[in-house]
Parts: structure tokens; sequence; C-alpha cells
């Protein structure tokens, strides 16, 4: 794994909006960065990665079952009392997932640790399945890379096949906030790639979903919501004015509400407890557990929900070294032994390994200055070399 910087595409930004990948430049600042990518070995993606991606998949199936078979557990992560059977039954049934991304931490030089699974909403997705791609056949007909080169990338292809499960005739909406330019092209990327499945496919925003009085969501124009992907977290929905009746509703939902438990910052130190020593796994524990003092006050501490680094904190000998700014400041928390980013040219540098269609399906890379990934960190394509 090393850092190697290139030439830009000199026609990059055209391509990234033609393509619907908007949000490259936020505020003038780089998003997408193009000036360097990341190469791996074969042995690097196969052996460290996608191993782990799978190893990981199957023990974070394992911590879900024991949660919606112990109520203490679910309280523990935070699930509001009156969706646990709302949350357990949607297990048992075999509710599909769609995707999900572990972010780990990986130097190529040892086992890939987990940070956290984004198991319900993650983004990225565009960039990572179409967008980096892209990069790819361009710089290798440019020369800015070598020929031969290849990706770990079949997200986009494992999303479509993904999909088949969910069509069978009917509708699938597509629910966000639409008027957030990563959101809403996330979701308009995803519903093409139904689209691509054979499923037929509507936008609809967060706040224009209804309820019926015969308990059915609806849309805007108040058709039935038989099945709807939502780009918004359980923990949000539950929180809704609607979200009483959720567990009431005929609505088929995706990512199904078992993800409220893998979305959970808490499923770290239940792996732990369940897997200790696991390679692929840092020693967590939750805040108040007395086993939390092996970690000799120094550690990262997470909410419970935070998203892209919010209210994160490095804790050094006691002391914080750098923390997130965000709305999660008084939650619950986990604390994880410290896994120090990999540091290239002066950025520290997260892998994001993602799953679909049941399987490892591609990689992203997030770089930053500091050691907290945050939702302005740069995104860079990758090779396998």
């Amino acid at each position: 794994m090393r850092r190697v910087a290139v030439k830009e595409r000199p026609d990059w930004r055209q391509r990234a909006q033609a393509c619907g990948f908007f949000y490259h430049t936020p505020d003038g600042e780089p998003y997408w960065d193009e000036t360097a990518c990341y190469a791996f070995s074969l042995k690097e993606i196969e052996d460290d990665l996608e191993a782990a991606t799978r190893a990981l998949q199957s023990m974070c199936l394992e911590v879900a079952a024991r949660a919606v078979a112990d109520e203490r557990v679910l309280a523990r992560l935070a699930v509001p009392e009156r969706f646990w059977d709302f949350v357990a039954a949607s297990l048992k049934r075999g509710d599909r997932g769609l995707y999900g991304r572990f972010d780990l931490c990986y130097d190529g030089a040892g086992p890939a640790k987990l940070l956290e699974y984004n198991a319900d909403t993650p983004t990225s997705v565009l960039e990572t399945a179409v967008f980096q791609w892209g990069w790819l056949e361009d710089a290798m007909a440019l020369g800015i890379i070598a020929s031969g080169a290849d990706q770990f990338n079949s997200l986009h292809d494992r999303l479509i096949e993904g999909w088949k499960a969910f069509g069978h005739g009917r509708t699938v909406h597509f629910a966000g906030l639409l008027d957030a330019p990563e959101d809403a092209g996330t979701l308009t990327y995803l519903a093409d790639t139904a689209e691509q499945a054979g499923v037929a496919t509507r936008l609809v925003a967060m706040e224009d979903i209804g309820l019926a009085r015969d308990g059915r969501f609806v849309d805007g124009t108040n058709r039935a919501i038989e099945v709807a992907f939502k780009l918004y977290p359980w923990e949000w929905m539950f929180q809704e004015e609607f979200g009483a009746a959720l567990p009431h509703a005929p609505t088929l939902w995706i990512e199904p509400p078992w993800k409220a438990i893998l979305s959970n910052k808490g499923i770290l130190p239940l792996l732990w407890e369940m897997f200790e020593g696991h390679p692929n796994l840092l020693p967590s524990f939750f805040e108040d557990d007395p086993r939390a003092a092996v970690l000799s006050g120094s550690f990262v501490s997470k909410p419970l929900h935070s998203r892209e680094g919010a209210n994160v904190e490095i804790v050094r000998s006691g002391e914080v070294i750098a923390a997130g700014d965000g709305p999660y400041g008084n939650a619950p928390r986990v604390v994880q032994a410290i896994a120090p980013l990999p540091v290239f040219a002066g950025n520290h540098t997260v892998l994001g390994s993602w799953w679909a269609g049941g399987a490892p399906a591609g990689l992203s890379v997030r770089e930053s200055a500091g050691p907290v990934t945050t939702n302005t960190s740069r995104f860079l394509p990758h090779a396998i070399v």
C-alpha cells in the first residue's frame, strides 16, 4: 500500500458533473482529489481487506442475532423500547439488507482493524462505484498509471444484483433529504442501479412522507409506499412524528430495521466481548464498563450514533488531544483502543471496505490532515498494481 502522486485528468470536473457527482468541491474545498492515488497489491486486497470484510460481516450478524434475543442488549444500544419487537421481527423474518461499509485502519503491514461499521446509511457510493472506476479507465488510457492496473470495485454490479431481491413488480420509493446535494446524488444513483435491475423507482423527500388513515405510509401524491429505501438513519426514524406507526405499517424498509443494531457504535464492545482477540478487532467497551480500565486512559471515545466523526474524541493518558464538533456531546459513548491511522505524505488515511450483494464489493480511500475522519475528508481513487 502506498500513496502515489499522479496528474489530474484535465476534464475531470466536467466528467463529474456529467455523471451526477455534483458535490466534488463543496464550498470551494476539494472532496474528490485525484492529484494522488493509492496503490495496493492483489495480495493486500484479497488477503487483508476482502478476507477481513467477510469475517467482520459474519461476526456482525452474530452480534445482531444476540441483540434481538436479549432485550438488555437492545437497551444498552439505546434502541427505544417500543421498537424492540419491530427490530427483532425484522431480523427473524430475514429482511434483506442491501449494502454497508466497514471503516478500517490499515497500512499494508498488518491486519486491518475495524473502526466502525456504516451499516444503515453509508454514502460515498457514487464516487466509489462509478467515478473512481472511470478514473481508472481514463488514467490507464492517458498514461497516468500503467496499463493493466485493476481496482477492488464491483460495487456497481453488486448493487444491481442486490436490487433484484426487492422489486417483484413493486415500486421502490427512495427517501431522504433531497435538498442536501450529497444525499440527493446518492439517492439518484442508487435509484439508477435499481432501475438497471428492472425495479420501478420514485424519489420522495422525507418531509413529504405521510400516513394514511389505514396506517399505510404514502408519498406526496398519496401513493402507497410499499418498499422504501431510506437514506435516513433509524435512530432519526424512531424519533419522527410518524415513528409510532413504523411497527404497524406494511412498508418494507431498506435498510431493514435490524440495521439499527449494526449502525450503532455499541456493536464495537459487543464484538469484542463475543470475539475478544480477533485480529480485525480493537479492544472496545461501553464507557461505564470497569473493564475499560485496561485501555489505561488512552482511547477513542465515540457517541453511539455519531456520524462523520462528530463528537469523536481521541484521548491519550487522560488528555483529549483531538475532538470533532457535532450534536452528540451528551450521548452515551463507547471507548475503543487507539489504532493510529497510517500517515502518507502528511495525510491520515482510512479505508472503507464495502459489502453489497452478499459479498465484499469495493474500496474507498479517505484522507485528512487530522486524525479524525470527517465529512470534509478527501476521497482519493485507488488501483491494484
